[in-house]
């Protein structure tokens, strides 16, 4: 999935700024309602359209409910199935591994292709970065394109879901998974022993890069109180910093993450045949935690399964 890993990071995890990912909101009864062939615009506009999306590339109107909808973003791709729209989903990208029953293809959101995109005959196509200009190439042809970049904060990442929610047609599941997600993370922040003053390394890859607290990531590290040994990274290369060894090895993080167990088979062995690192107290103590880097990498609803990763690591390092 990562031929170069840095840059996948940086896609993934907010090096792209985020614009304009906003609130839903239907159009008003004076819009025009559009039938599905099967139903009254009446009935139409009952179901809730057509309705209004700001997403990343702007106001976006959506006619119809859809029922071919192509996402070239993994996080879109988990996040539409999860509010119940993975019946409506026909393609997915190439690097969309989850869940299993997504219907993946060849398509490629970091190589996007218009004519391949618009063979699918898609009535909704969802993006997380507008390589090419693929937005407007596909909006030139009328088909509807949300653009959802990279989320930088939580807010960012419920305020996605509530988006494809909206447009599909599946706003009230999207706001039940979102109000879950919330409930969830603020229960495991909450219940964190936060008085260990515990630090923590995160692996992004064996250069090795790192991630500071103003990521995506650092801000989930920080909701359990754990400081991030990568804030002190020389040149903090806008978030993501390459690291030494040797500035690991000094640091001596109470608890390092792996999210690179996939991408370069990394485990807590292999960790502790570096160079240095064997002397490492999260080695010694049995703290390394080896992560999905799939899981690691995205920002949709599995970022409970991430939270859950670190709250249970945070608790046992705590009560050693």
């Amino acid at each position: 999935m990562r031929p170069v890993r840095p840059v996948l990071a940086g896609a993934l995890l907010g090096v792209l700024a985020l614009s304009g990912c906003g609130q839903n909101s239907s159009s008003s009864p004076a819009s025009p309602a559009v039938s599905s062939g099967t139903g009254s615009a009446p009935a139409a506009q009952a179901a809730g359209f057509p309705v209004t999306v700001q997403a990343g590339n702007g106001s976006v109107t959506i006619a119809r409910k859809p029922e071919r909808v192509v996402s070239l973003s993994p996080t879109a791709t988990e996040s539409l199935f999860a509010v119940g729209a993975g019946t409506q989903v026909v393609a997915v990208d190439d690097q969309s591994t989850y869940p299993a029953e997504a219907p993946k293809t060849d398509l490629s959101g970091f190589k996007p292709n218009a004519e391949a995109i618009i063979a699918q005959k898609p009535d909704l196509v969802v993006l997380a970065n507008d390589i090419d200009g693929i937005v407007a190439k596909l909006t030139k042809v009328n088909v509807p394109v949300l653009l959802e970049p990279a989320a930088t904060k939580l807010d960012e990442t419920y305020d996605q879901i509530g988006d494809l929610g909206a447009a599909t047609g599946n706003k009230p599941k999207a706001d039940e998974v979102v109000a879950g997600m919330r409930k969830r993370i603020d229960e495991l922040a909450a219940a964190a022993p936060k008085d260990k003053n515990l630090t923590y390394y995160h692996e992004l890859d064996t250069t090795p890069y790192s991630v500071t607290s103003s990521t995506f990531l650092g801000q989930i590290y920080g909701l359990f109180g754990l400081t991030n040994i990568a804030d002190k990274a020389p040149d903090p290369a806008g978030g993501y910093p390459k690291l030494s060894a040797e500035f690991v090895a000094q640091a001596d993080p109470d608890l390092v993450f792996l999210a690179d167990t996939k991408c370069c088979a990394q485990t807590a062995a292999t960790l502790a045949k570096r160079p240095g690192w064997s002397k490492l107290s999260a080695v010694k103590k049995d703290r390394v935690v080896e992560l999905d880097d799939d899981v690691a990498s995205r920002w949709g609803p599995r970022v409970v399964d991430l939270a859950e990763k670190v709250g249970e690591a945070v608790r046992k390092a705590a009560a050693d």
